[in-house]
């Protein structure tokens, strides 16, 4: 990749017509058709793995009272990254009627209540674990959730998709008893290097530790420092050591990536708590009869889903695997008397579950070409005379280009679209 005439994620977006931003809503990204097939693919993909790894997806409120985040510690630790307001409900009116006529009186409103637009998914979580009697037979729980996480950055370090004020992370938290965080964390550490594998890229592992402004009891901190370390050598993965970078409430396991212009990037994150489920008196009955505290381990794989498809757009170009592609092919008739057995084409490829469009301007070959590779189409499908002429013995054929510019010459529609399903299956 030639580094010297590479654009920005924000370029390629604008160019591609994938999202954009606008003054009324600073550091929130606005969607559009093609990004938000993007979002929705990448997103679909992980919630097929998970499901197979035993998640339970769920979804909790944005906005919530204060008082959930200052009972978990976040209020403290994190109070100026945090979205507060208060609600001022209206007051009730009473009509009073007396021998001089209508006199109305207004009781004075109630007191405003505080909220916050959640940063974490965290507490809420735990209070879907809270919400009934749990017993040690049930663990571990593993909770999914696409939350929407708003973070009060400062204007002047947003960055486009990078660094917004809402996003999206792929978050997870797993409860679990003590004896199980070895095998659980394991079971985490291939699940992120398969995933991350199957994107063609390789994980690179950091043991964060405890940072000075923590929370809670330090012979926790030293027993999940310690669980962490053991399962990263019991996973035989190398890691290097960030000192003092773990979360306020708990150490954890940072993963980077190397994207195609050698830049390193941090995305997914185990983390190993005993401090919130302390924090909101989490508890599951033993096979003793007694209550005991479970063991949060929070997870995150992609990060946050806008700045994974920033990186993305950067470490491509805008030019995704067929998978990924927002257009995967598009159909140019060469003449509007194509248009016809176009629309066909398109039709029997879409029943495939590929995203096809058909470009029938009245334009000039060449010109609908050069306008489907700018737009960074994976595949071509010209259809002209001679793709048409077979069409008497039932045999749909069609001429497919790459963006790349390789002629792969008229080929059988039913060839052309094994070939699209077994690279999409690939994710090459």
């Amino acid at each position: 990749m030639d580094k010297k005439n590479l654009k920005d994620h924000r370029q390629i977006g604008q160019e591609l017509d994938l999202f954009s931003f606008h003054e009324v809503a600073p550091g929130n990204v606005f969607w559009h058709p093609k990004g938000w097939t993007i979002y929705r693919t990448l997103q679909n993909f992980l919630r097929a793995t998970l499901e197979k790894e035993g998640y339970q997806e769920v979804s909790t409120p944005v906005m919530v009272k204060n008082d959930l985040f200052k009972k978990s510690g976040h209020w403290e630790h994190y109070k100026e990254n945090i979205f507060n307001f208060s609600l001022m409900p209206f007051g009730k009116t009473e009509v009073i009627k007396n021998e001089k006529g209508t006199t109305i009186i207004t009781n004075p409103p109630p007191s405003p209540e505080s909220y916050s637009l959640k940063p974490m998914n965290c507490p809420e979580a735990s209070l879907i674990f809270a919400s009934k009697t749990r017993s040690y037979h049930d663990l571990p729980i593993r909770l999914s959730e696409f939350g929407v996480l708003h973070r009060n950055e400062l204007s002047g370090v947003l960055g486009g998709l990078f660094r917004a004020r809402q996003f999206v992370i792929d978050d997870a938290h797993h409860f679990v008893r003590e004896d199980q965080i070895q095998g659980e964390i394991h079971k985490l550490i291939l699940l992120v290097v398969d995933f991350y594998n199957s994107l063609n890229f390789n994980p690179e592992f950091y043991f964060s530790t405890k940072p000075d402004k923590a929370m809670g009891d330090l012979k926790l901190w030293k027993k999940a420092e310690a669980d962490l370390e053991t399962a990263l050598k019991e996973a035989k993965v190398k890691y290097g050591v960030k000192e003092k970078d773990g979360a306020f409430y708990g150490p954890k396991i940072d993963i980077h990536i190397k994207d195609s212009q050698d830049r390193d990037w941090q995305l997914a994150t185990i983390q190993l708590d005993f401090q919130i489920p302390k924090q909101l008196q989490l508890e599951y009955i033993d096979k003793d009869g007694k209550p005991k505290r479970p063991v949060i381990i929070h997870r995150a794989i992609l990060g946050s889903l806008e700045r994974f498809i920033g990186i993305l757009i950067e470490h491509y170009q805008g030019a995704f695997p067929l998978w990924l592609a927002p257009t995967q092919v598009m159909i140019i008739p060469i003449a509007d008397r194509h248009n016809g057995y176009a629309s066909s084409i398109v039709q029997t490829i879409e029943l495939q579950g590929i995203r096809t469009s058909m470009d029938n301007r009245s334009e000039r070959l060449q010109a609908k070409i050069r306008d489907a590779t700018l737009q960074k189409v994976p595949y071509l499908g010209i259809i002209g005379d001679k793709e048409i002429s077979n069409i008497k013995n039932q045999i749909l054929n069609i001429s497919v280009r790459t963006r790349e510019g390789k002629d792969l010459g008229q080929i059988k529609l039913s060839e052309f679209i094994t070939r699209l399903k077994e690279e999409i299956d690939k994710k090459i």
